[in-house]
């Protein structure tokens, strides 16, 4: 029969129950676990000299002849265990192999975290005969400890997971307990190619700390409490739809002779930014470099030591009302008529005409802009079969999209741009500081004129991210 995968990778982690389902399945005659061949700290395990040949100095030069070795076709499927801290250099290679059989074992995190405790309290990691069974104390348990540790696994967990998704892969899922069902133990050696079948046979690993966590623990009723505080199940998340973006690179502008580089928000201050760019330099604004490609923003940043990155981020609603006014209200040309057209027979909003419907007052202006805000919670929710623009996107999620480049060196709020861009003007070699000029109006109305509470809460609701991560608070 062809196998369909030739070698098999445990992802654990510590004091989940890799060593016993290990034993299990080197039961069957032809599945061989080699242990954490890829520990960094030893090789398969801690009394071992080499494994399949190889030696503990061989594999830390270069792992991957170890794991050749492994996969190599044979009578017997090979496999060996791997936490998230072994040798980092032969994860993605298995994971993006698909003749690789991946197991995912894992055990609730708090009995994991305390059988950890005891283990280094004790020093013994197993146990093979009861009369060596070392005592221990109870542990303390410590909340900022376990919540490191939880989230190294579930990052861990996260990547894991990611990578067979985006593969179109899946793992074979075992939980601790599953561990004491034979059926499910046959049921993984069918899953990685054995042929063969075991009765229920006792191994020789013992469970070390057979009782409630409530005797192993000292201080077990504060970590109830502090348990509780933890929000294991993200509660507090604020739910995003938004898709991942590529930096536009193209957008950023630079200065020619300094080290300044813009890295711009859509629908912020550019255009003042580019005026004050050009005043420092004392240039046209079209001296400025821009049309960037990843390879030449590299080579400038490479060229002008000591550079700086910036961004400015604007406040939601004036954002949304800049973006409304600029783009959807206008009918000029380049500008989003498609879009402009959809919102009008789709979503109600009713727009002027042209620039000269004297139809379009105040009143008219506020009840449109309150309708497009409605919009944007629906597009930004991925609840709208048009586009999330950039233009209106989270900048939260621009930003984070900025990182597949470079990382701004500050990110500075509008309101204060005059104070952190004359200090960057100055950390930069510039002698003289420009002003930033002020942004000329787009609309025959302000929004100071249209805010109110209203609005408010309408741009909180389509924007909850940005104002979380960035402390937003209310227009004014």
């Amino acid at each position: 029969m062809l196998r369909k995968f030739d070698y098999f990778i445990i992802l654990a982690e510590m004091r989940t129950g890799s060593n016993l389902l290990e034993s299990k399945l080197n039961m069957f005659v032809d599945l061989l676990s080699v242990g954490e061949a890829f520990n960094p700290n030893f090789i398969g395990s801690p009394k071992a000299q080499n494994v399949m040949g190889i030696s503990l100095m061989d594999r830390a030069q270069n792992p991957i002849p170890l794991l050749e070795k492994i996969k190599q076709p044979s009578q017997t499927i090979h496999g060996f265990r791997y936490f998230h801290d072994h040798d980092p250099r032969v994860l993605l290679p298995c994971l993006l192999d698909l003749r690789c059989a991946k197991i995912i074992l894992t055990r609730n995190p708090v009995e994991s975290y305390v059988s950890w405790k005891i283990a280094h309290q004790t020093g013994q990691w197993k146990l093979q005969n009861i009369n060596r069974r070392k005592e221990a104390s109870k542990i303390v348990f410590d909340a900022k400890e376990f919540l490191e540790y939880l989230t190294r696994i579930q990052n861990f967990s996260l990547y894991l997971n990611t990578r067979l998704q985006t593969t179109g892969q899946a793992a074979f899922q075992l939980n601790y307990e599953d561990l004491q069902n034979q059926d499910v133990i046959n049921g993984t050696a069918h899953f990685l190619g054995s042929t063969g079948k075991i009765e229920a046979v006792k191994t020789k690993l013992l469970p070390q700390n057979p009782v409630a966590l409530s005797e192993k623990v000292e201080n077990f009723p504060k970590m109830q409490a502090d348990l509780a505080q933890i929000d294991r199940f993200n509660l507090a998340k604020v739910p995003d739809f938004e898709p991942r973006r590529r930096p536009t690179v193209s957008h950023y502008i630079a200065t020619p002779r300094g080290a300044l580089l813009f890295m711009p928000v859509r629908s912020g201050p550019l255009e003042m930014i580019r005026q004050w760019l050009a005043a420092l330099e004392e240039v046209d604004p079209s001296g400025l470099l821009t049309d960037f490609e990843p390879a030449a923003l590299k080579a400038w940043q490479q060229t002008h030591s000591g550079h700086r990155s910036f961004t400015v981020i604007r406040h939601p609603v004036a954002r949304a009302h800049h973006v409304f006014c600029t783009r959807i209200l206008s009918t000029e040309p380049h500008q989003f008529s498609r879009i402009r057209n959809i919102l009008g027979r789709f979503f109600h909003i009713k727009l002027p005409e042209n620039a000269n419907d004297i139809s379009y007052d105040l009143v008219a202006h506020r009840a449109a802009f309150m309708q497009f805000l409605q919009f944007l919670n629906a597009n930004l929710s991925n609840q709208t079969n048009i586009r999330i623009d950039p233009n209106w996107a989270s900048q939260n999620q621009i930003l984070r999209a900025m990182a597949y480049n470079a990382h701004p060196d500050m990110i500075i709020r509008e309101n204060e741009m005059d104070i952190y861009l004359q200090a960057l003007a100055l950390q930069t070699g510039y002698s003289s500081v420009a002003k930033v000029p002020a942004e000329p109006s787009h609309t025959p109305f302000t929004l100071d004129e249209v805010y109110d509470d209203q609005i408010e809460d309408l741009a909180q609701s389509a924007y909850s991210t940005d104002y979380t991560t960035f402390g937003f608070g209310r227009f004014k």
